[in-house]
This record gives C-alpha cells, sequence and structure tokens, in this order.
C-alpha cells in the first residue's frame, strides 16, 4: 500500500499511552518502547512538572499526542486561546500527527469533559469537517479524528456511523484515529456489523489505530479502559491490519492501571498481526519486482 500522509508512518509500531503510575518505572528502567501518547490537554500549560516530565520524554522516545476537548461537533466556534496553546505543544514535542475525537461536547463556553455521540447528518458533517480543516491547518500536521464509542442514537441521523466518519474525513481532507475496541463496544450497544464498519472506512485515510479493553454489563458495555483486549477485538484489528498495511498502533489502559511490564505485554500482542502484514507486504513486493 502507497504511504501517504495518513498512513505513511508504518515505521512507528505499538505505543502506549505515558501514564503517572508507570514514570517512575520508565525514568530507572528505560524500557524499550516505540512510541508514547500523550493526552495533549495534560501538558497545554505555562510550565512546571509536567512539561519537566515531557521534556525528559522527549530526551528519549517519540510522542504523537491524543486531545480530548476539541469537541470537533460542537456548534460553538473553536477555541482560539486553546488552539494558540495547542500549536505551540505541537511544535515542542514534533508529533507527526494529531487526533481528537468526532464528537461534540460543549455548549456556550461550558465543557462537559465527555465525548457525546453526534447526530449523523450531512449538515453535522459539513460543519465537523470544516471545524477540522480549522485546526489542521492552524496546527500545520495531519489531523486525524477518533471514532468514539456511544450509548445512544439520535432519530434523526440520516446515514450510519461510518459513512457519517466517511463523510467527514473526505470534506475534511483529514486522517482517522480508528479505535477498533469504540467499534466493538458501540456494536454492542447499538447492533450493528462491526466487521462492516471497519471494511467500509478509507483504509488509506487510517493514521493510528487504537485498542483497548472494555467492560460489559447485562444491559450495555462500556469503553473503560480497564482490561485486556479481547479476542473479537483483536480480530477487528486483524482485519484493519489487513486493510491498512502495518499502522501505528495504541494500546489504552487507563483505569485498574497495571504494572508498565503488563500494559506494554498487552501493547506488544499487536505485533503478530503487523509483523505478519509486513511480512505478506515484502512477498509480494518480491514478487511484483520479478515479473518486471
Amino acid at each position: 500500500m502507497p504511504a501517504n500522509r495518513f498512513n505513511g508512518f508504518t515505521d512507528y509500531g505499538v505505543g502506549i499511552g505515558l501514564r503517572i503510575p508507570h514514570y517512575q518505572h520508565i525514568f530507572e528502567q528505560k524500557p524499550v518502547v516505540d512510541w508514547f501518547e500523550i493526552i495533549s490537554e495534560n501538558y497545554m500549560v505555562d510550565g512546571g512538572r509536567p512539561l519537566y516530565i515531557l521534556d525528559q520524554i522527549l530526551d528519549q522516545y517519540r510522542v504523537v499526542q491524543h486531545g480530548v476537548s476539541m469537541y470537533f461537533g460542537s456548534a460553538e466556534p473553536l477555541n482560539r486561546e486553546h488552539l494558540r496553546r495547542l500549536k505551540e505543544l505541537v511544535r515542542r514535542t514534533n508529533t507527526p500527527w494529531l487526533t481528537d475525537h468526532l464528537c461534540w461536547g460543549s455548549v456556550d463556553g461550558r465543557y462537559t469533559h465527555d465525548l457525546l455521540p453526534m447526530p449523523y447528518t450531512f449538515e453535522a458533517a459539513r460543519i465537523t469537517a470544516e471545524k477540522v480543516r480549522q485546526v489542521q491547518d492552524f496546527v500545520e500536521v495531519p489531523v486525524a479524528v477518533e471514532n468514539v464509542s456511544s450509548y445512544a442514537e439520535f432519530h434523526l441521523s440520516e446515514m450510519t456511523e461510518w459513512e457519517f466518519l466517511n463523510e467527514v474525513v473526505e470534506q475534511a481532507d483529514c486522517g482517522i484515529l480508528l479505535d477498533v475496541n469504540n467499534i466493538y463496544v458501540s456494536s454492542r450497544n447499538h447492533g450493528f456489523n462491526p466487521l462492516e464498519y471497519v471494511n467500509s472506512v478509507p483504509a488509506e485515510r487510517v493514521a493510528q489505530i487504537h485498542i483497548a479493553g472494555h467492560s460489559q454489563f447485562q444491559k450495555y458495555t462500556l469503553d473503560t479502559h480497564d482490561h485486556p483486549v479481547i479476542e473479537p477485538v483483536w480480530q477487528l484489528y486483524k482485519r484493519a491490519i489487513e486493510r491498512c498495511g502495518p499502522t501505528a498502533t495504541l494500546l489504552e489502559w487507563d483505569d485498574k492501571i497495571p504494572s508498565f511490564e503488563e500494559v506494554h505485554r498487552e501493547a506488544l500482542k499487536a505485533n503478530r498481526f503487523l509483523q505478519k502484514e509486513d511480512e505478506e507486504s515484502l512477498a509480494w513486493r518480491c514478487f511484483a519486482e520479478a515479473m518486471q
């Protein structure tokens, strides 16, 4: 698959989220990690311990920024001060791409601090895409939007979630952070085929993939990031890699966080699919060269 500005980071391999309980282990043991994902908002400050820690990480590791409060789907204009601080952090980390969620979460300057699902309408797609374009132009790095897990749907939706995602990224000319665990969670809550979702996204726009664990309750499935990845999610990941080729992959583990070693071992399970795809891609390239 030809590399482009979204899926061209094939050497990034497998990363994990940078979390406070692991700081001491990282600095003392200096484990081999392909890259760390940071929550942008935790480091959009003028100084202090967060930036001190971040600079130590940047001395040794690659970092990719992931946001949780851009709210591309909110009706109000983008926060210019937020964008300014975000761009400063982009320059500090040299992140190759920037991610945030395809959702809304703010009204009249009040923030819910939650990732609320969008109504899947053409008007919402147009407004959302315009805001993504604005952010991408301002920060001057590729932006990839993440599909969220959802627990409610809007009756006025005019398309499926994956059709809405595709509509937004085509209009915005941006990338996708494909969260296969979120796809699985939403499929359980809303009764759609998760494989159809994975098969429908434009593979050439997938810049990054998230994997994670979740919790199953009697009436719904909740995206808790506090368990290992279950086999059905690994199978969705396998299909995504088959379609997208080797893609930067991040394990999320944000609650009941175990030791660094356990989190890292779980993340590295992704290599069984990434390496297989690498081997198959190499075989096809050799075959094509031999036929020339």
